[in-house]
Formats: C-alpha cells, sequence, structure tokens
C-alpha cells in the first residue's frame, strides 16, 4: 500500500533548525538577571562572612536551572511558541516541570535562610510554613494543578494565549514561578508531616500518575483540532506539520514530559517517608520501659 504524501514528509524539525532558531524574551531575560543576582549575591554575603557556599549547588542552580530556563525560553521552543502548537505545550510543561525541579537543586530556600541572617531566616521559615506552602507543598497539589493547566490545551483558550505576546511573556515569568512554589516546599522538607499523611500522598501520587496522562491522551487521540486555532497562511518549511499531526505530537510530549515529572515526586515522597520513620523510631528508642508502656496503654485504651 502506497503511503499519502503527508507521511512522507517529515514533521519534526531537522537538528540544525532546533539548534540554531532562537528569539528575545524580554521577560524571560528580566527574570533571569533577577534570579541570578539574587542567588549569586546571596553566595557572596556568605562569603563576606567566612562561610562557602558549595559550589556545586551554585552550578546547578545557574547551569541547570538558569541555563534550562533560558534555552526554553529563548530556543526553539519559545521561538516556536506562536507557530507550534507542540512547541506551546512542551514549552510549558517544561517551564512547570523540569525548570523548576533544576533549580531547586542549587537550594536556593537554605541559601536564603543561612545568607540573610536571623530574621531573614525566621521570614523565610514563615513563608515555607504559612498556608499556601502547606497547600501547595505536597505531593498531591502538584499533579493535581498541573493536570488543571493542562487541560487549557484542549480549548480554544490555548489558542488566545499563543497568539498574544502579552500572554507569551507572562507565561515565561508566572509558570517557572508557579513550578517554584510547588516543588520548593516539597525539596526543602519544610513542611511537617504525619505518617499517615505521608501514606496518604504517595498512595494518591500513583493516582496522579494515571491522571496526569489524560489531557496528553486526549490531544494525541482526538482528530479533531481542540483549540480552534487558524492555520498558517504563507511558506511554511517542509518539516512543518499539518494542524492535526501538530497536535498529535503535542500530546505525546505532554503526556512524556508529565509522566517522566512525577517520578521525582516518588522519589521524594520515598525519601521523606524513610525520614519520618526513621525519626519515629529513634523517638521511640529513646523512650523508657515505663514510657513506653504508658504509651502502649494509652494506644489500647483509645482502641477500645
Amino acid at each position: 500500500m502506497a503511503a499519502t504524501p503527508s507521511t512522507l514528509e517529515p514533521t519534526t524539525p531537522p537538528l540544525s533548525v532546533l539548534l540554531t532558531t532562537w528569539s528575545f524574551d524580554p521577560a524571560a531575560a528580566a527574570l533571569l538577571l533577577v534570579a541570578g543576582l539574587f542567588y549569586v549575591g546571596g553566595v557572596l554575603r556568605l562569603r563576606r562572612r567566612g562561610h562557602r557556599w558549595p559550589q556545586r549547588f551554585t552550578a546547578a542552580f545557574l547551569l541547570l536551572g538558569l541555563g534550562s530556563y533560558a534555552v526554553v525560553s529563548f530556543g526553539f521552543l519559545g521561538a516556536e511558541s506562536t507557530d507550534l502548537r507542540w512547541a506551546f505545550t512542551t514549552r510549558i510543561a517544561l517551564l512547570l516541570f523540569v525548570v523548576p525541579a533544576l533549580l531547586a537543586l542549587g537550594r536556593p530556600v537554605a541559601l536564603a535562610r543561612v545568607a540573610l541572617g536571623p530574621r531573614g531566616r525566621a521570614r523565610t521559615d514563615r513563608a515555607m510554613r504559612s498556608w499556601p506552602a502547606r497547600a501547595l507543598g505536597n505531593a498531591m497539589a502538584a499533579p493535581l494543578i498541573a493536570c488543571a493547566v493542562f487541560l487549557v490545551f484542549l480549548t480554544p483558550v490555548a489558542a488566545v494565549l499563543r497568539d498574544s505576546p502579552w500572554s507569551e511573556w507572562t507565561i515565561s515569568v508566572l509558570t517557572p514561578l508557579a513550578g517554584l512554589v510547588l516543588v520548593l516546599p516539597i525539596a526543602a522538607h519544610s513542611v511537617i508531616r504525619t505518617g499517615f499523611f505521608v501514606t496518604v500522598e504517595f498512595l494518591l501520587a500513583f493516582v496522579e500518575l494515571v491522571l496526569d496522562a489524560i489531557p496528553g491522551l486526549l490531544l494525541r487521540l482526538n482528530d479533531g483540532i481542540l483549540d480552534h486555532a487558524p492555520a498558517i497562511v504563507g511558506r511554511l518549511p517542509l518539516w512543518f506539520p499539518t494542524p492535526l499531526h501538530d497536535q498529535h505530537l503535542s500530546g505525546d510530549l505532554l503526556w512524556f514530559i508529565a509522566e517522566v515529572a512525577d517520578v521525582p515526586v516518588l522519589v521524594l515522597l520515598f525519601v521523606r517517608w524513610m525520614r519520618l520513620d526513621r525519626r519515629e523510631g529513634k523517638r521511640l528508642d529513646e523512650l523508657s520501659d515505663e514510657e513506653m508502656e504508658a504509651l502502649t496503654r494509652d494506644h489500647l485504651s483509645r482502641r477500645g
């Protein structure tokens, strides 16, 4: 059976196009500059006090975190975000999941605690233990919020966001900041959880592993253009996909990124559960025989 012309044509850009396509995003540049100055300022402030901040954390924040943000914002995904559905959705998924996780490797919360002094440490601790941090900084909220964001790609709102430069600049700033709000409390272990809560988090994280796949699957399996964006008029590159295939590629990449991004969350939950179990076990070991017997009687009386 002869292949149709659409199946013979490439639908992804060649490597040379991926590496050489760039555009300038002023909002991303401003955020990049501010974040870099604050982090380096904290490191220099520690150095003036005679302390040294580990170089691996600085490299992780500047090269992996801010470097990945620059590549996503100024590279192919940022340049083609308006014209390509899969570039738009992949850019948002990376800014929401991957970039904040790489920034968290630089331990910005720990740096703020030690660099800002006692008052700054108190303010940082209050912020990390505030009700927004408790509500958002857990493994249940992050996948649910991500799924709600990704469901927007199934509506015409996605086309409106792609077409407006103001929304593009807003996405460049707010999306990684939202990802940091979700990631930093989990990575910093700043919110105290009970063993029961961590167990529930762990179980729900597996449920959300399936839930996060839904937007990508719907984009991939639907044969109608869900965002109703008008077709691009003019001369297009040979590799440029049709609108439907563009949507299918968007679903494939969104599904892959969402599923892979859930793995570190499961690892963090497992580490948190082990630390909590070790801490509770140590506390029980420190009890005297009389205290253990009283604790056992109290537990049995409650069950009775």
